[in-house]
């Protein structure tokens, strides 16, 4: 199935109000929120509401103290303190916002792109990253001073750049280490372009980070704001909390009180900038105790449903290692048999002579699927089995155009009716993946999207592919619940998934996988992850939905007892070839290749239990 991007028309108050009001509930965070509003309301209407104009000196009331024509005194040159404190607010904190956005949309869109994509821009920007880290930032901002006068606003700009390095290792190292989730790998197996990938799913992972770097970088914006200004180097004639600062300092003997404004003012927002990041920290990760009952409106949320899995392995091993990779013998013969008892001569998917290999980093190339062909017939389950390492997952993520980075399809062809899809671009493979090939991975806990709810990975691509309205896509998502066996589609459609056992995840994303009505599902060893009564129940499940809507089944197992129970056709792979493919019954009542045969020899019979150890020397444990 496909994950779609909600239309702005598309409600996300509710989620927002409910982060709001946990937010509200922790007192530290009430606070913090309720003094930066009102640092920011005075930020706004401060120069408007103050008493006098902030830069007027009257040298008859030098450093005068508080009474009714000044409510805070004057300052060494006969200013109003209170007019100054509000003009300072406004361009201290106008300046640290500009250091701030600077820092963020270089850092962070350098660090996604990067971390997500790695290649040459990884490289070019980890370098201007190093050279900026290495440059002493005072040095810049007094060069730049020298160079481009004393303007604040300037020198935000400047230091906002030499702060961008601290987002991009920050987000590249975050992203570095989700971008091969199979979360990730499911929002794109279901559609999803690269944009949404880092916008939803990526992005959902380092925003708690981002935040909490946020505050300390507004907050070190302001202490070297004011500390430039402080030793003399901005714009005299502009306000700021840093010229506040010199000021009272100049006058430390004569009229302390002139330090205690601009040093509160300074200390209490970074203060609260700190405190409120923790605690929207702690409720964006539910880092603190979650209420379980989640409110019906979260279906709005964005997310994709997750129906892939990738992984960088071979059977388990590292493909980037040749020792993993298992040695192909020369000569193999595919014994190949046709049934004329085919349920369709319509061919679905036709693979001929598929080559899947990988760039090794010492330049060599290493080989894992060798050469091989399948037909898969429409309403006809298909088996692919063969032991780990055989190559089977590699076919599957070679037709899906899956395969794990390194990894490319170097031969052959892969027609899906009438596309080729063997060098398609991602364009085309968007217009097919998830709508018309659904998946089903094996590890149904590892590709739903924690951030999300169930229901809103499977309300978005009913919504994009099928065109439908909010309220009739949440309709179709608790029917297919319904339809795949959950007993309470509502409650589950509202839970996220740690909230649900590995069976219900599973029939979820089974769910998610029919929703579009594909033309073809594959099925990566659906009920490896599940025991033996779910995995029945599961297979079941998948029969009854194959038989009902007459789709085309790519099923890839270890397993001959599910391709007996499910598959029409099956084929056995071996080293990365195919060795023996026809019709199931044929091939269980006379396998040809001894491979074959091995495979079948070792499923359990059922001849009489084995004696007692020791039994066979007289001795009964």
């Amino acid at each position: 199935m496909t994950a779609i991007d909600v239309p702005p028309t598309v409600p996300v108050a509710p989620v927002r109000v409910a982060l709001f009001r946990r937010l509200l509930r922790r007192p530290i965070g009430l606070i913090s929120l309720g003094f930066l509003v009102l640092v920011a309301v005075l930020a706004i209407i401060g120069p408007l509401i103050a008493p006098q104009d902030p830069n007027f000196a009257d040298i008859r009331a030098i450093l005068a103290s508080p009474s009714g024509a000044h409510i805070l005194g004057t300052d060494g040159s006969g200013r109003d303190v209170l007019s100054r404190l509000l003009a300072a607010t406004q361009t201290s904190i106008a300046a640290a916002l500009i250091a701030l956005v600077v820092a963020v949309v270089l850092g962070v869109v350098s660090g996604l792109i990067a971390g997500y994509y790695q290649g040459w821009f990884n490289t070019a920007a980890t370098w201007v990253t190093e050279l900026n880290m290495a440059l002493p930032g005072i040095v810049v901002l007094l060069a730049a001073r020298a160079v481009l006068g004393p303007s604040v606003w300037l020198s935000m700009v400047i230091f906002g750049i030499l702060l961008a390095p601290a987002y991009f290792r920050l987000v590249y190292a975050s992203v570095t280490a989700v971008r091969n989730e199979l979360y990730v790998d499911a929002a794109r197996v279901s559609g999803l372009s690269d944009l949404r990938i880092i916008g939803r799913h990526v992005f959902s992972v380092v925003r708690a980070p981002i935040i909490i770097q946020s505050a300390i970088i507004a907050g070190i914006a302001i202490a070297i704001q004011s500390g430039l200004e402080f030793l003399g180097l901005g714009d005299v004639n502009v306000p700021t909390w840093g010229s506040m600062l010199t000021d009272g300092f100049k006058n430390i003997y004569k009229n302390p009180v002139l330090l205690v404004w601009p040093s509160l003012a300074i200390a209490l927002t970074c203060i609260a900038l700190t405190l409120l990041a923790n605690v929207l920290r702690d409720e964006l990760e539910r880092t603190v105790t979650v209420r379980r009952r989640r409110r019906r409106a979260v279906l709005t949320a964005t997310g994709s449903i997750a129906t892939a899995t990738t992984s960088v392995a071979l059977g388990g091993g590292d493909l980037t290692d040749p020792d993993e990779i298992p040695e192909v013998a020369d000569g193999d013969v595919i014994v190949h048999r046709e049934d004329a008892r085919s349920k369709s001569t319509e061919t679905v998917l036709r693979v001929r002579d598929l080559h899947v290999g990988y760039d090794q980093s010492d330049g060599s190339h290493i080989e894992v699927v060798h050469g091989v062909s399948l037909d898969i017939r429409k309403g006809e389950v298909h088996g692919l089995i063969g032991e780990s390492g055989s190559g089977k997952t590699q076919t599957a993520f070679g037709v899906l155009g899956l395969l794990p980075r390194g990894g490319s399809v170097t031969g052959g062809t892969i027609s899906f009716d009438g596309v080729d899809l063997a060098d398609a671009s991602e364009r085309v493979y968007a217009g097919v993946r998830g709508k018309r090939i659904g998946y089903i991975p094996q590890e149904p806990m590892s590709n739903l999207d924690p951030a999300f709810t169930i229901g809103s990975q499977l309300v978005e691509p009913l919504r994009k592919h099928l065109h439908l309205s909010a309220k009739d896509a949440r309709e179709r998502s608790l029917d297919l619940l319904a339809r795949v066996g959950i007993p309470e589609p509502k409650r589950t459609f509202d839970a996220y998934p740690f909230e649900v056992s590995g069976g219900m995840a599973q029939r979820v994303l089974i769910a998610g996988a029919i929703s579009t009505d594909p033309e073809l599902i594959i099925a990566d060893e659906p009920t490896t992850a599940l025991d033996v009564t779910v995995q029945a129940e599961v297979l079941e499940l998948l029969r009854d939905l194959q038989q009902e809507r007459q789709m085309a089944m790519l099923l890839v197992t270890h397993n001959f007892g599910v391709v007996a129970d499910l598959c029409d056709r099956v084929t056995v792979m071996q080293n990365g070839r195919f060795v023996e493919q026809g019709p199931v019954r044929a091939i269980f009542n006379d396998a040809q290749h001894p491979y074959t045969r091995a495979l079948l020899d070792a499923i359990l019979d059922e001849g009489p239990a084995r004696p007692p150890l020791g039994a066979e020397n007289g001795v009964v444990a």
